[in-house]
């Protein structure tokens, strides 16, 4: 086995399918290997699992057209009088981010997956032949490496597949600037009239118009008095240390003055209860895949033989230069074909989530944690198909993908 570390790695651990990132996307592929009898591990780098969903607070459920599959079964534990009302259209509910940190970690423990938390991916392992099987992970014992027959990238900025060779694009095509970032937080009601206490070096706003976002944008859909508020944004590549670094910090001067703002003017009874561990980010890398999906096959609501998932959240486009504005539309629900996540020129390996092959325009409408949900359940039973069948990834089987993914209770 070659590896391009200088330094001993010592085993850590041999699996059927390796997947690195514990967001939607990881989970549901980690999952939905294991039901096909296959051994899992699973690397995230932080200490809890979920994604954006936990780490980031992106803590609602919002109107699509996929409640199907593993998404539907997440549905069924946090908000089963809703899902039960089967309206995609009007679906939108907080959920209890503390209870969701735990049933992901239970549904993957109880699964079987080997679990590697704090665990950080470096490079990917490759065979004699130069093909990808495995991966170099830091842990809290030190460096090692994991070997697996099948790599589920699911890491959302697609650092595997990058480092094993497969090429990719980045934000929209005329300059490459991506979304930028938020910084999540909430706001619960108190009862009374609560002290500002605004911290030094935050912002002050006084006007809608001069809020980060040029917009009031908060959800109490969870009747408790919570309100989740997304109004704080900040330009940027979130796959680039020096703008996350500064991302981190601006966010936080804009989130004291918007919770000051929003209790000045709209909440005065609410007090700011928590803040995400980590800026949300939208938008950094999508891998070159055997297929593409575009603005014209989002909009046309295009169907394809191979597909895996489907949607019809909007295009959502926060101003890739930080300023206020949103781009924003429906779309007809369309399907995501499994060519999207197979990297042209790298075998033995699968994106899945956010860095999936598409153009910037569609990558706005598909990001979000449902449709992250449904790719990594077809991604983690393509990935057992293949090691069943003995054949590459890309020519798994579309027949029996859609049969395994139909006993998962995926419809489509």
């Amino acid at each position: 086995m070659n590896h391009t570390l200088n330094c001993p790695l010592r085993d850590l651990h041999s699996c059927d399918v390796l997947v690195i990132g514990g967001g939607p996307a990881g989970i549901a592929a980690s999952i939905a290997a294991t039901r096909m009898g296959h051994t899992v591990a699973m690397v995230e780098r932080s200490g809890q699992l979920g994604g954006m969903m936990t780490l980031g607070n992106v803590s609602i459920f919002m109107p699509v057209g996929n409640m199907t599959g593993f998404y539907a079964e997440i549905l069924k534990t946090h908000c089963p009088e809703f899902y039960a009302s089967g309206d995609p259209d009007h679906f939108k509910r907080q959920f209890n981010t503390m209870h969701m940190r735990y049933d992901c970690l239970r549904r993957v423990v109880e699964a079987g997956v080997k679990l590697y938390l704090h665990a950080q991916f470096l490079t990917v392992l490759k065979d004699d032949a130069g093909n990808p099987c495995g991966a170099a992970v830091h842990t809290r014992e030190g460096l090692g490496a994991i070997t697996a027959k099948v790599i589920i990238d699911c890491s959302g900025d697609g650092q595997a597949a990058i480092d094993a060779g497969a090429g990719y694009t980045s934000g929209r095509e005329e300059d490459g600037a991506t979304q930028p970032m938020t910084l999540m937080f909430e706001m619960q009601d108190t009862g009374a009239p609560v002290k500002q206490q605004i911290p030094q070096g935050a912002y002050t706003y006084d006007t809608v118009e001069s809020l980060p976002q040029g917009r009031l944008l908060f959800f109490d859909r969870n009747d408790e008095g919570q309100v989740l508020v997304n109004m704080t944004r900040v330009r940027g590549h979130g796959a680039r240390d020096c703008d996350v670094a500064h991302a981190e910090f601006e966010a936080m001067r804009q989130l004291f003055g918007v919770a000051d703002y929003l209790q000045r003017h709209k909440l005065p009874n609410h007090r700011l209860t928590s803040i995400a561990p980590q800026i949300g980010v939208r938008e950094t890398y999508q891998i070159e895949c055997e297929y593409t999906l575009t603005k014209n096959d989002i909009l046309q609501g295009k169907k394809f033989l191979d597909v895996v998932t489907q949607t019809n959240y909007e295009v959502d486009i926060h101003n890739p230069t930080g300023d206020a504005g949103c781009e924003e539309y429906d779309v007809p629900i369309y399907d995501i074909p499994y060519r999207c996540m197979v990297p042209k020129n790298v075998q033995n390996m699968l994106v899945a989530g956010r860095c999936i092959s598409t153009d910037h325009v569609a990558m706005s409408s598909m990001r979000v944690i449902p449709t992250c949900f449904g790719l990594g359940q077809a991604a983690g039973i393509a990935a057992a198909i293949a090691i069943d069948d003995n054949c590459q990834l890309k020519d798994v089987s579309v027949a029996r993908l859609h049969a395994e993914l139909k006993k998962q209770g995926v419809e489509l």
